[in-house]
């Protein structure tokens, strides 16, 4: 089969990868119908995390080809959407709501890589959802972004306790800030402030509920936010870019008692432990447990409540990845879908 394989950094081929077999009795082959390009595969990209040969993709939809004899709950011929974790959803920590953090859990691109045209997919009961029936063409955006970005952004609207009555602000345009707006909007949020500089994510922001736009950062973002909150600082903040920059400005646009959601992959972020200490905020974080959200989340897109798909801006064929490297890189695009 055709795959993308990280030679080293800015270096993105498609090249011929082994057929994905059955190994354990809980694995399922899933043939690929539509995967994309991460922000967090940039930055592998840009030299700032190591790539020697790495398979690329963690997000993925598609149809189940083959199944291990212990699999019950997805069979061949179902269209499936799979978390970007691995995991039972049966240990006590799944059952806590928090499959992220699963005894047996592993991140997709350890070693499988989605940004290909199969994938096995261990403990496939517990990591793949299967849709009511097969899809139309048009919901597998918004079904393929359910697999990381707006189950993120959905985790950190719930993290950030997004809610009626409140306030929320989003640090971060990139997909997953967009679908955080998504999520908070969906979650009864009465007021959502998108955090962005950028005119082309800012009418898509709109179009998902933002009610505000700020393009102030750092400290100056912070001002503007308690600006707009009589001086208070949002109720819920979302984290949802993973730099020193962007984290201090969402601790400090944040209200005190309030709560602050951070899903953004974070490099060299040091948090001084005074300012978080007299912050007086509640926080909440790290890798998404998508699997907890997926059956709601396909529901709702399932039956056209909400249209996450419009977060792709860009569609190449699987033999361009490069290319949608590329273009993430260089912010012409938001977010890259692959097509098989």
């Amino acid at each position: 089969m055709r795959g993308v394989v990280m030679h080293k950094a800015g270096d993105v081929r498609v090249e011929e990868r082994e057929d994905p077999r059955i190994v354990e009795p809980t694995d399922a082959i899933v043939k690929l119908t539509a995967t994309c390009i991460c922000g967090s595969d940039l930055w592998p990209y840009r030299g700032i995390e190591p790539a020697d040969h790495t398979l690329m993709g963690h997000e993925y939809v598609g149809v189940v080809e083959e199944v291990g004899s212990e699999v019950t709950t997805v069979k061949p011929g179902d269209f499936v959407v799979g978390s970007f974790v691995i995991s039972d959803n049966t240990c006590e920590i799944c059952r806590a709501g928090f499959q992220s953090k699963c005894v047996h859990a592993e991140f997709v691109h350890a070693g499988i890589g989605t940004q290909a045209e199969k994938a096995r997919i261990p403990l496939a009961d517990g990591t793949l959802v299967a849709t009511p029936g097969q899809p139309d063409p048009e919901l597998i955006p918004a079904l393929l972004a359910a697999s990381d970005v707006l189950g993120t952004g959905w985790y950190a609207a719930v993290a950030a306790e997004a809610g009626p009555g409140k306030t929320v602000a989003v640090v971060g345009d990139g997909a997953v800030g967009l679908m955080s707006v998504l999520a908070a909007r969906q979650l009864g949020a009465e007021r959502v402030i998108a955090m962005s500089r950028h005119p082309e994510r800012q009418k898509l922001a709109r179009y998902y509920g933002a009610t505000d736009i700020v393009e102030e950062r750092g400290d100056e973002g912070v001002a503007k936010i308690k600006e707009l909150t009589n001086g208070l600082g949002a109720h819920s903040v979302i984290e949802a870019v993973g730099t020193q920059e962007s984290f201090m400005q969402a601790v400090g646009a944040t209200r005190g008692g309030g709560h602050l959601g951070y899903v953004g992959v974070n490099h060299d972020v040091s948090i001084p432990g005074i300012e978080l200490f007299f912050a007086g905020i509640h926080t909440l974080g790290g890798p998404a447990p998508v699997r907890r959200f997926l059956p709601e989340l396909i529901r709702l897109i399932w039956e056209r409540e909400i249209d996450p798909g419009k977060v792709f801006d860009l569609t190449l064929p699987l033999e361009q990845a490069a290319e949608g490297y590329r273009a993430m890189d260089e912010r012409r695009a938001t977010k890259v879908l692959l097509t098989l």
